[in-house]
């Protein structure tokens, strides 16, 4: 063995495999000594903006407990916020926008803001802006809560609205069988009706206002949208008459036909108390009459219901296409301030009222048609 050893070839191998092994062993004994005693534990570090988590911990435990005006405040505020991040950073911005549409929590959007505003903090002109915003709503109580139109403020405008709801399924039903949007049939009633509640102040105060109805007109003018009798006659007959430039084709051409006698019929129709389907039925197919000759002529009026409701209001004989037409019609005082009927249908259109019962369809008309 001695002679084993005295051999260099031998030797060296043996002592270098032996002197590995003995330092993978310290090696190793070492690391477990190591951990065993905690010595390979690093300190661990306190976020430089832990403070300001801390500041938001908790900050909308309650959100869940809110009520509907609380959220619905919430859902306005987290919008203001995300186009102030817009102006600094829109990719971000983008991002809240998406979350924002497509959640529905508005907490876990406002902790995203949360999220940007403590990367932020030290950008003056961002947080300065934040701060403007937030001064802005402190000071939210001190201005009107009324509308901005007027004439929406008034009591008669609460019974309205109370009534022309009781109507949404003869709206919605006119809607669907002549392609005019709901929304425009109901600009038209508007008028009407703003009107005789003004002009009929007793018939308002013992029977309108208390039982939140609509006015039936059953003397020059006829129903809820005031259809004067031979407005009326001129309605059916251009339905049928495809000479005529209001032609609306076949399929509108028995929207109107009579089983009986038709002048007793159609005054029936108008007046009925009970039933106000063909009040809106005669005003959606006027307003599609009127549209169509407009557009013949090479001015449509599609986009423009303070001019349909302008027409609707004057009758046919003042639908003269032209390129500028004008919007107006009769003078409607309310609270001794004059308002035209066009006006008020174009300020109700566009005032968000009664949104959720009558919204914007893709377009006023045939918005559902295949082409």
């Amino acid at each position: 063995m001695k002679n084993l050893f005295s051999k260099k070839w031998i030797r060296i191998p043996f002592f270098t495999l032996v002197f590995v092994f003995a330092a993978i062993g310290f090696f190793l004994t070492a690391s477990y000594v190591a951990i065993k005693f905690r010595l390979t534990d690093q300190a661990g570090s306190v976020d430089v903006n832990n403070r300001y988590f801390q500041s938001i911990k908790g900050k909308y435990n309650q959100a869940y407990k809110l009520s509907k005006e609380q959220v619905k405040k919430l859902r306005y505020e987290s919008l203001e916020r995300i186009l102030v991040l817009n102006k600094f950073h829109p990719k971000n911005a983008q991002y809240t926008m998406n979350a924002w549409r497509k959640s529905n929590n508005e907490v876990e959007v406002m902790r995203m803001i949360d999220a940007v505003d403590i990367q932020l903090k030290d950008n003056k002109k961002y947080m300065a802006a934040v701060r403007a915003l937030k001064n802005k709503s402190k000071n939210e109580g001190k201005y009107s809560k009324l509308s901005v139109f007027e004439w929406m403020n008034i009591e008669e405008w609460k019974t309205f609205k109370t009534a022309v709801a009781k109507d949404k399924q003869l709206i919605d039903s006119v809607e669907k069988v002549t392609g005019v949007e709901g929304r425009l049939i109901v600009s038209c009633l508007v008028g009407e009706q703003i009107r005789l509640f003004n002009s009929g102040r007793e018939a308002y105060k013992q029977w309108i206002g208390p039982l939140k109805i609509l006015s039936v007109e059953s003397m020059y003018s006829f129903g809820v949208t005031g259809i004067k009798e031979h407005t009326a006659r001129n309605i059916e007959m251009h339905l049928k008459d495809s000479t005529s430039v209001y032609y609306l084709g076949k399929k509108y051409e028995h929207l109107l036909d009579f089983k009986g006698d038709p002048q007793t019929e159609r005054i029936s129709r108008l007046t009925s108390y009970r039933n106000h389907y063909y009040s809106y039925l005669y005003a959606a197919i006027f307003l599609k009459q009127v549209k169509i000759q407009w557009e013949k002529a090479g001015y449509p009026i599609d986009n423009r219901p303070e001019i349909l409701v302008t027409l609707f209001n004057v009758g046919y004989p003042q639908s003269v296409p032209k390129s500028n037409p004008k919007v107006g019609g009769s003078t409607i005082m309310i609270k001794d301030k004059p308002y035209t009927f066009g006006a008020i249908g174009f300020q109700f259109y566009y005032s968000g009222e009664l949104f959720d019962l009558f919204p914007f369809k893709k377009k006023k008309f045939d918005w559902n048609e295949v082409v």
